[in-house]
């Protein structure tokens, strides 16, 4: 049994969909990054960074738990746990580990620093707009590319690389991007919409989820809470 400490975030959302994808049984521990839960003792044993999502595996290598942060990470061990969702041979699993980094190094924190600066700044700076919104852009050409040679980003098969980049662009009007724009990109997007375990993925939590942040819930992610000492 997975205890999943999560969120529905987009990051929230890779692990969700991953672990439906793989069929495993999970019980999900909401922590509403809204009101601080990020920063209690506990979850800060798990996930010392007080991101989510966060897991422990009951279990874990040998029989025994472990626990694990970072959804990057979370993504690799699912699949290594499983030999599920990365490719056996080589080329694939570099291919596939290639595009995961690409996610956690480029596409999401570029397309997060977007996100924030087009909708939840206090005060609009062009400077940050633009930039970010162009790098969003880029980024949306480099996977419009790499699709119009593949069917998924490591090839012919649906992996881990996949699933962590699908959710981060799910906002993608946020972003200021047209998803028509990339054709490619965009035939991807919706094959991978379309599958059931994703849907059931992107469902987890939806129904608690705030549909806009009010300013205690600003503060928590974005003030001073975030830079306190723990």
């Amino acid at each position: 049994m997975i205890d999943l400490y999560t969120w529905p975030t987009p990051n929230g959302h890779k692990v969700h969909i991953a672990l439906e994808e793989l069929g495993l049984s999970y019980d999900v521990h909401p922590i509403n990054i809204g009101q601080g839960d990020q920063f209690t003792e506990e979850f800060l044993r798990i996930s010392p960074n007080n991101k989510i999502p966060a897991m422990i595996d009951t279990d874990g290598p040998g029989g025994e738990p472990i626990s694990v942060f970072e959804s990057g990470a979370m993504l690799m061990y699912l699949a290594e746990k499983t030999g599920e969702l990365m490719p056996t041979g080589p080329r694939g699993r570099v291919e596939t580990l290639e595009w995961l980094m690409f996610q956690m190094g480029g596409l999401g924190p570029m397309l997060g620093q977007a996100h924030h600066f087009r909708q939840y700044a206090p005060e609009t700076i062009d400077y940050a707009v633009n930039r970010y919104t162009n790098e969003a852009a880029r980024l949306y050409g480099v996977l419009d590319r790499r699709l119009a040679e593949r069917e998924w980003l490591a090839g012919e098969m649906y992996s881990i690389a996949d699933i962590a980049c699908f959710p981060w662009i799910r906002p993608y009007e946020n972003q200021g991007q047209v998803l028509a724009d990339f054709p490619n990109l965009k035939r991807w997007f919706d094959a991978i919409a379309a599958r059931p375990a994703v849907e059931r993925g992107v469902a987890v939590l939806a129904d608690v989820r705030p549909p806009k942040l009010d300013d205690e819930a600003k503060e928590k992610l974005f003030g001073a809470s975030q830079y306190q000492k723990r």
